[in-house]
């Protein structure tokens, strides 16, 4: 990998879409690598990279042994992105409440309307479709 090449790191937690995920950044002209989630924040610091994206996972973060990642991570000043299981890991971490979700299991298609003008969602449609299958709320 060029250190002069942008790079986005993908943590696999098990999602059957990490591969996905990687191919999908890599269609928008950026370097993406699937990475374990047992990678230290001193690994990532020299990887170096523009950012960080925690894929979702089979696991709950509500059960014991549950996977996480170093949280010296924040520290690095790198943008994160957490999808499914590594938003909640994210919320569970920085002391947001994750449980069961009170609309129970949601799977299926969901519409998502966006806040803000972050350039993350430039190029997409203000209210756009997502698939999601989710027994845990944040």
């Amino acid at each position: 990998m060029s250190t002069d090449t942008p790079t986005v790191l993908v943590f696999d937690f098990g999602a059957q879409y990490a591969q996905l995920i990687a191919r999908r950044i890599r269609e928008a002209n950026v370097y993406s690598e699937i990475v374990s989630h047992k990678l230290t924040a001193q690994e990532i610091q020299e990887i170096r990279p523009a950012g960080i994206i925690l894929s979702g996972g089979p696991k709950s973060v509500r059960v014991d042994g549950a996977p996480i990642i170093d949280p010296n991570i924040y520290d690095l000043g790198i943008p994160i992105l957490g999808i499914c299981y590594g938003h909640q890991m994210l919320g569970d971490i920085l002391g947001a409440p994750v449980g069961l979700n009170p609309r129970g299991r949601e799977i299926g298609v969901s519409p998502v309307t966006q806040i803000g003008d972050d350039p993350l969602f430039q190029g997409l449609a203000e209210t756009f479709s997502v698939i999601q299958t989710h027994v845990d709320a944040v």
